[in-house]
């Protein structure tokens, strides 16, 4: 992970996503909108989404937001990303169909999310230890609402205008490469060479516990 933060200016555009490398700290500004699960499932499997210009508004917040109603409008209390793999089973058919360049959320998500994001130019971006509380003055605007009556405030779709949203860090590129993946086979590389260290024999085997 790098130490130097970069701003992007929304929509993303494909060069600037495909220039983006694993690790890379970025903040963003411009219009975002949120979803959970019911944006996902209602996208793929009852081609149902809001009415919103995805070629301008192309950043997918995954969130429920805690929000508020006052007299001057709807404000932000808590804008805690909510972890993105459970929604790998709709990841890449909403990339696709919507063309979507830039997802935010908590962990990461999986192949086929990956594939989608490298076919068509995008990123996933995953917070860095940002609670909802310190994010929430980053929203500068609640632009719009949709679907709000229908399925409640956690769930609805918000348009946010955003500046120096984050920072949050590239964990999938658009070359279809994951942060964590990468990581992860570096462990494994080392393993030999922590077990010798650590004189654990090369055929140690773990005790199986049955749930």
């Amino acid at each position: 992970m790098t130490d130097t933060i970069r701003h992007i200016q929304l929509p993303m555009a494909e060069p600037v996503a495909r220039e983006l490398e694993l690790g890379e700290v970025v903040t963003v500004g411009g219009l975002v909108f949120t979803g959970r699960s019911r944006f996902h499932i209602r996208a793929v499997e009852e081609d149902l989404v809001p009415p919103l210009d995805f070629d301008q508004i192309n950043c997918f917040f995954h969130v429920g937001p805690v929000m508020r109603e006052t007299e001057a409008g709807w404000e932000v209390v808590s804008i805690e990303p909510t972890s993105s793999i459970r929604f790998e089973r709709y990841g890449g058919p909403v990339v696709r169909k919507l063309g979507l360049r830039t997802l935010i959320g908590k962990t990461t998500m999986g192949p086929d999310t990956a594939r989608a994001l490298r076919d068509v130019g995008g990123v996933h971006l995953t917070k860095i230890g940002v609670c909802g509380n310190l994010l929430r003055p980053q929203v500068r605007r609640v632009r719009e609402v949709h679907f709000l009556e229908e399925l409640g405030k956690t769930e609805a779709t918000w348009v946010f205008e955003v500046e120096q949203f984050g920072p949050f860090f590239v964990d999938m590129d658009a070359s279809g490469r994951n942060y964590f993946e990468d990581l992860d086979g570096c462990g494994r590389e080392k393993l030999a060479d922590a077990y010798e260290q650590l004189g654990i024999p090369v055929d140690f085997t773990y005790t199986e516990v049955n749930p």
